[in-house]
């Protein structure tokens, strides 16, 4: 026997039974629909990570106070180690080579009035200059500040989009005052809407100058001594210049500013690339998990595809007996009946598909999460429908090829 003719064999014992079909199919389109859908979801969640490090700015390094290594209770080199203090991000600026840009920033939570409206808890940025060229922000109206601000300590603000609105609505901002917990600041710009990242809305904070924040909001006893402590610097890189010959530089620049070897530094250096792998290794441990459990509905999907085999070889033992009994040989009876398995995952691999495509894109139509269907998931959910459906065909397809053509024809 040919295959088309097996093909239409089977085929057509499907269709005889069209709604058994389609329930013994439903597991494996669920499993398949499942995959693609959750990987959708995980590759989705990456991207959206990967956008906004990217969207912080280009070439930056992150380099933050690691008291854990040489700070308090650090060991020897302990007793030296301040952690990073304001005056590092200018030895940063003038004595690394390769770097474009170097930002400071020291953030507080403050009560804001203007006339009769008041916000609590809003964050405050002190920072030096640079961050919109290095954050990627534009203002919208007015100015930032600029060095000569920061160095004279002028109370001035920069309001973010959102803040601006709750506190002016229509109104124009600029050369107005706003109470800022017990300091007047006088308002000189407003910023472009820019929106959350990684947890932070730009569009709610108020900017002023980072020595303003030092003096007026989070004054220290030691800073005279020690400097102001600052928990972050971020320094943009020259694209021109090599990342790793710029991290060298402000190790060593760093290490010995604070009297300390690079085993036990106060501080650690992270790119945006760290960054992104760190979240990624986390949200693929959480892909592989959702996977799994995608997985497990396929095997129930092919437990199913057995079952009603099974059942089928049992209600055609007469008929096998005949197409035994006309020439048909055991490999013949064997593909008959694992044709008709396939072609119950493969269909039903299909719709999955379709139904995996569609919900990806409903999901991420109706939902905050962001979804990306990816092909590969595609290929990986259909291509194991299709090998579920052989595995857990052949048992049922090899039963079929052993009954004894004589007692298949006595069967009732």
């Amino acid at each position: 026997m040919n295959l088309s003719e097996t093909l239409r064999i089977a085929w057509d014992a499907i269709l005889k039974n069209k709604i058994r079909a389609f329930l013994t199919m439903l597991g494996i389109i669920i499993g398949v629909a499942a995959v693609i859908i959750m990987i959708a979801i995980s590759t989705g969640t990456e991207a959206t990570i990967q956008d906004q490090i990217t969207s912080l700015g280009s070439n930056l390094l992150f380099v933050q106070s690691n008291f854990g290594r040489g700070g308090p209770g650090g060991g020897e080199g302990a007793r030296q180690s301040t952690g990073l203090i304001y005056d590092d991000a200018t030895a940063i600026q003038n004595g690394v080579s390769g770097v474009a840009a170097v930002v400071v920033e020291q953030n507080t939570s403050q009560t804001v009035k203007f006339g009769g409206t008041q916000l609590t808890g809003v964050a405050i940025d002190g920072s030096s200059p640079g961050l919109p060229t290095v954050r990627g922000m534009k203002v919208a109206n007015g100015r930032y500040f600029n060095d000569n601000d920061v160095t004279h300590k002028q109370k001035v603000a920069v309001l973010g989009y959102k803040i601006a609105q709750e506190l002016f609505g229509s109104a124009n901002p600029l050369g107005q005052y706003v109470q800022v917990g017990t300091t007047k600041l006088a308002v000189i710009g407003v910023m472009a809407e820019k929106g959350s990242v990684g947890g932070t809305d730009f569009d709610s904070r108020i900017y002023t100058p980072i020595t303003v924040v030092f003096e007026k909001f989070t004054p220290s006893r030691f800073a005279r001594i020690i400097g102001n402590r600052v928990f972050a610097i971020t320094v943009s890189v020259d694209p021109n210049a090599t990342m790793d010959n710029v991290i060298t530089q402000i190790n060593l620049l760093l290490a010995k500013r604070h009297g300390l070897t690079l085993a036990t530094a106060d501080f650690a250096i992270t790119t945006q690339s760290d960054i992104i792998s760190t979240r990624e290794s986390t949200t693929a441990a959480f892909r592989d998990l959702l996977a799994w459990v995608a997985g497990v509905s396929l095997i129930v999907g092919g437990i199913g595809i057995m079952n009603i085999m099974l059942v089928s070889v049992t209600e055609r033992t007469r008929e096998i007996g005949i197409r035994q009994s006309i020439g048909a040989t055991p490999n013949d009876i064997r593909l008959q009946f694992l044709i008709e398995a396939l072609l119950l995952s493969i269909v039903g691999g299909l719709i999955g598909v379709v139904v995996g495509i569609g919900g990806s894109y409903l999901f991420g139509a109706f939902s905050a999460m962001r979804t990306v269907i990816s092909v590969s998931s595609i290929f990986l959910a259909f291509g194991s429908a299709a090998v579920v459906g052989a595995f857990f065909g052949f048992y049922p397809a090899n039963q079929a090829a052993k009954l004894d053509p004589i007692e298949a024809l006595r069967y009732e």
